[in-house]
């Protein structure tokens, strides 16, 4: 056996928020995807665009991705959801600045609907290169977008517990931002089909459920030893502490397609991990969940999205997964209210009500007799707009 790895925690004030939203480039005659995530980039650094300038250097910047079709917005550390959407805003009009005079738009959601995995190209760095040898045929698939949320953790012991008993909800973070029900031209049967995709890489998808810190850093030394990862943010579970930030990091949900969405699930998630770790503060424990039911959860809403059924407690209790959400708004309205997001959080209800990504996406092709083009230019236009559209 390794040697344990020394993650360390950084300092992060608690219930912090940061937001990082991947999003494709995509040229508006044909709406496909084009490679110019090098070029955008270039242009942000020469025309002063993407100057890290937030708290600690960190945010509000856009950084490339794995595939050259893809950038990230990156917020800063912002005490509200809201602070981290202001850096959200600023970073897309720095990018909008250079994408419209190049005659680029842009898109959200989980995945591009007809895009092909083999017009693609790999971005430059070494570690993609690697990447993309190692992982074969599923890595040249990753044509997929997330919305990645970091929480402020302010004790190290907290960090394990939350991400479990972050598990319990994955099934409701799913459902309310599944947006990849199309893949390659074709209807995948998944509200989320991008969920199911990432995990087949290594050191993907579900976190071990790890007890104890130094379980965790075992892990880290072993999979640094055999050169599974070459540093431990490679490690991409579905929910994951950040030794780095000292936060939880919780990567569930598809790419949304407009900014009002992403700070309504942004919100979900931060106020879940604030209420969370208030119930640390009183001594309780955490409902968890085993490993099986969170991974059928995974299934179910992935599969079905808001019509999923999905296993409720350790007893294997069940009920529709709207009915949970609807419940767990009620719970978590006064944690809201404490945090300052009670208004991006009242927009998880509209997205029950207008319905995720991923039902606009199929009313849209439904009513161009399953042309999928209408479909990435309703979700182009999102983008552009900011909120959900009608179909």
């Amino acid at each position: 056996m390794s040697s344990p790895a020394r993650l360390g925690f950084g300092e992060s004030p608690r219930s912090t928020v940061g937001l990082e939203w991947e999003i494709g480039l995509v040229e508006p005659g044909t709406a496909d995807l084009c490679q110019a995530g090098p070029e955008v980039l270039e242009a942000l650094a020469r025309d002063g665009g993407n100057q890290r300038n937030g708290p600690g250097g960190l945010a509000p910047h856009v950084t490339g991705e794995y595939m050259k079709n893809t950038i990230e917005l990156v917020s800063g550390v912002g005490r509200t959801v809201a602070e981290a959407g202001a850096d959200l805003t600023t970073a897309l009009d720095r990018v909008r600045s250079v994408t419209d005079p190049l005659g680029l738009d842009l898109i959200g959601g989980g995945t591009h609907p007809f895009a092909r995995a083999a017009d693609q190209e790999i971005g430059e760095k070494e570690r993609y290169a690697r990447i993309r040898e190692r992982t074969g045929v599923w890595g040249a698939q990753l044509i997929i977008w997330g919305l990645h949320v970091h929480v402020g953790i302010e004790h190290r012991d907290k960090a394990l517990p939350l991400m479990r008993g972050m598990l319990k909800y994955f099934p409701h973070l799913q459902a309310l931002s599944a947006g990849s029900p199309y893949w390659a031209g074709e209807h995948s049967g998944y509200a989320s089909n991008r969920s199911l995709l990432f995990q087949q890489i290594p050191s993907s998808g579900l976190p071990v459920a790890f007890r104890t810190w130094e379980e965790l850093e075992a892990y880290a030394g072993d999979m640094l030893h055999i050169g599974a990862v070459e540093a431990f943010n490679e490690v991409h579970w579905d929910i994951r502490p950040s030794p780095t930030f000292g936060t939880l990091e919780v990567r569930v949900c598809d790419g949304p397609t407009n900014l009002t969405e992403a700070l309504a699930l942004g919100a979900l998630v931060h106020c879940l991990v604030e209420h969370l770790s208030t119930q640390l503060d009183q001594g309780r424990d955490l409902v968890e969940l085993p490993p099986w039911y969170v991974a059928e959860n995974k299934f179910r809403s992935a599969r079905y999205g808001l019509d999923a059924t999905v296993i409720l407690d350790a007893h294997g209790n069940q009920g529709p997964v709207v009915d949970a959400i609807g419940k767990l708004l009620v719970e978590l309205e006064p944690v809201a209210h404490r945090l300052g997001c009670a208004a991006e959080l009242a927009g998880v209800r509209d997205i029950l009500v207008t319905g995720p990504s991923y039902l606009r996406q199929e009313r849209v092709a439904a009513a161009h007799d399953g042309d999928l083009v209408p479909v990435a230019r309703a979700m182009m236009a999102e983008m552009r707009a900011g909120r959900p559209l009608p179909g």
